[in-house]
């Protein structure tokens, strides 16, 4: 048994701290990570000046570096090949994103599916999941779900039944390659450092698919009954967003003390909560930006306001109500096109803890935002002041041309098919060769899995498929800051004997389970965490403890490095436990149970089929 030294009580104190800030978020996740980072780097850095001067009886070495050798390890997150392949694979999926690839293939599907359910969902999980093997998971289902949402419009399903299918798919999708998700890539990385070795390519492919097959199964069954309709099938997006009470159109009066007035000091710069959508004077009609517009007699505004304000803005400002339904085709009249569509705080979203006042959206977007809805929750009224939050989805108007830059824009996904100008079909056959290469020469060693993505990702700028300037916008850099952030608390628990202090603690109970069970252990515990934490902090947690647990039973560690690896990268029971089912969290207007209620059974199921599936490819002991 480890002895409890001040190394091992540091590090337990920093990783009880990070589950707690990754569990209840009161920062983003990569702004944890850091403070891990810089937290361990302090301890060491500290503990050293302290002991030169005998006020501790010597330094708490948490790298295994000596007291002043330190920040090479701890900051060997950022040179991490992990880290640089992940970065790389974004460029990549954002370099086949741009030629339109993906869309293309969602019109095709469109035609195939025809307005039936069964094909829908079926189409969904059988494209996404393919996809999400060679196109990082994440963006998979950031392309995917416009596609998703429109077929669900075009055939008169709810969009809730495609878009929980759609993020699990995509993440045992992403269990096909080493590639598939950052995860595997991590552990990919862990594995080789402890001793382990890295994993090929295509190393666990076979397990991948068959926990594919059970998946597609799944939800194509029993998953599809439980899996609820929370948002009717749409023909309208204001009676989705249930808008009815909500919005209105008021004339301005012959004796209006608003004439002359410009709308943005009258209407807009006011103690009313009111939003202006558009102005219909004449013939014309307009849409933002309407601030700097003189406010004449006959003006009719489009606004959104609740009932009490409404009545205070009529005999306050000499206005009288029009009696006229406002609808979708109503708010879609000035340009004659989409106007009005649904818009997905993206995760590394520069509006994450914003609110629309203090993003300066209106201003910013030329966009107009109706409602916001957060999982079920709908918020109708006082929107301007809540803090936006990743997977939060906007109701949003706008020009055409302000829809296309939001569609453009990484800080959203805009959730209907945009019919954009600017991809590069002709590159499509480039982009398609570029990914070829690089799974190719890395699956027969020819090149190492990160120098061949980096090789890849500056083929895609060289053949135009990505400009430079895209090159940087492309990247999630949050999950980038959160690999160097938490890569340094893996080789602190490992150097320091923490993880052979909780291995030891996990051995124990191979005094009465069997190997088998033991393993099966590990995935139940590392999916438990992941389902709370980061999925890349529940790696770096958990494989480890994995490695020495396996020395110790006289294991075979890679057996149980496979067991965390898949574990963490299939975390159904939170709509927190992975990226994707934030994505989904908003459009699909789902409650955080739904997910246990779909993902528990599926994530029970996986944790048989994996354990036995392990057991079967790669021996349990050497």
């Amino acid at each position: 048994m480890v002895a409890l030294t001040p190394g091992i009580v540091v590090v337990f104190a920093v990783v009880f701290l990070a589950l707690v800030f990754f569990a209840w978020e009161p920062v983003p996740a990569d702004i944890t990570a850091l403070g891990i980072l810089v937290t361990l780097m302090l301890v060491q850095g500290v503990s050293g000046t302290l002991a030169s001067y005998g006020i501790l009886p010597g330094p708490i070495d948490l790298f295994g570096t000596g007291v002043g050798d330190f920040p090479g390890q701890a900051l060997s997150g950022f040179a991490s090949t992990a880290t640089l392949t992940v970065l790389a694979m974004f460029i990549l999926s954002d370099g086949v994103q741009r030629t339109g690839l993906v869309q293309i293939l969602g019109a095709k599907i469109a035609e195939f599916t025809q307005g039936d359910e069964t094909r829908q969902l079926s189409a969904t999980v059988g494209v996404v999941a393919p996809i999400s093997g060679f196109i990082n998971n994440t963006a998979a289902v950031a392309i995917l779900l416009p596609m998703v949402t429109d077929l669900a419009e075009r055939g008169r399903t709810s969009p809730s039944k495609l878009l929980l299918p759609l993020s699990y798919a995509s993440m045992f999708g992403g269990m096909l390659t080493l590639i598939g998700t950052s995860t595997n890539i991590l552990a990919s990385q862990l594995s080789e450092r402890l001793g382990v070795g890295a994993f090929s390519m295509f190393e666990f492919t076979q397990l991948g698919l068959v926990v594919m097959v059970v998946g597609i199964a799944y939800l194509l069954t029993v998953g599809r009954y439980l899996t609820p309709e929370r948002i009717k099938p749409r023909t309208d997006l204001t009676e989705e967003f249930e808008m009815g009470e909500y919005l209105t159109e008021v004339v301005v009066r012959e004796d209006s003390p608003l004439l002359g007035q410009q709308v943005q000091r009258a209407l807009v710069e006011t103690e009313f909560d009111v939003d202006l959508l558009q102005l219909i004077r004449g013939e014309e009609t307009f849409l933002e930006p309407l601030g700097p517009k003189q406010i004449q007699a006959g003006d009719v505004f489009t606004i959104r306001t609740d009932r009490d304000t409404l009545l205070e803005l009529l005999d306050a400002e000499g206005l009288d109500l029009v009696p006229v339904t406002v609808d979708e085709s109503e708010l879609e009249v000035a340009e004659g096109g989409q106007n009005l569509v649904e818009v997905v705080v993206a995760p590394g979203s520069a509006l994450v803890g914003e609110s629309l006042v203090s993003a300066s959206f209106r201003q910013r977007y030329d966009a107009t935002v109706l409602a916001l809805r957060r999982g079920g929750e709908l918020i109708r009224r006082r929107m301007d002041r809540v803090p936006l939050r990743v997977g939060d989805t906007l109701l949003v108007q706008a020009t055409i041309e302000s829809v296309e830059r939001l569609d453009a824009n990484r800080d959203f996904i805009v959730a209907q098919r945009i019919e954009r100008r600017d991809f590069r079909k002709e590159r499509i056959p480039v982009a398609l060769g570029i990914i070829a290469a690089v799974v190719g020469l890395a699956a027969v060693d020819v090149l190492p899995i990160v120098v061949s993505a980096i090789a890849g990702a500056l083929a895609m700028v060289l053949t135009g498929c990505l400009k430079p300037t895209e090159v940087y916008d492309s990247v999630q850099w949050d999950v980038i800051f959160l690999l160097a952030g938490v890569i340094p608390l893996g080789i602190a628990m490992e150097n320091t004997g923490a993880a052979q202090l909780l291995a030891d603690g996990i051995v124990a109970t191979a005094d009465f389970l069997p190997l088998l069970a033991v393993l099966g252990v590990f995935y139940v515990a590392t999916a438990l965490l992941t389902n709370v934490i980061s999925n890349n902090a529940s790696v770096v947690l958990m494989v480890p403890v994995a490695v020495d647990a396996a020395v110790n039973l006289g294991a075979n560690a890679f057996s149980f490095v496979l067991a965390v690896t898949f574990a963490a990268s299939t975390a159904f029971m939170t709509p927190v436990g992975y990226q994707t089912n934030l994505f989904v969290y908003g459009p699909g207007g789902y409650r955080f149970t739904d997910y246990l209620r779909v993902g528990g059974p599926l994530q029970a199921i996986f944790a048989v089929v994996t354990t036995l599936g392990i057991a079967y490819f790669w021996p349990l002991t050497p």
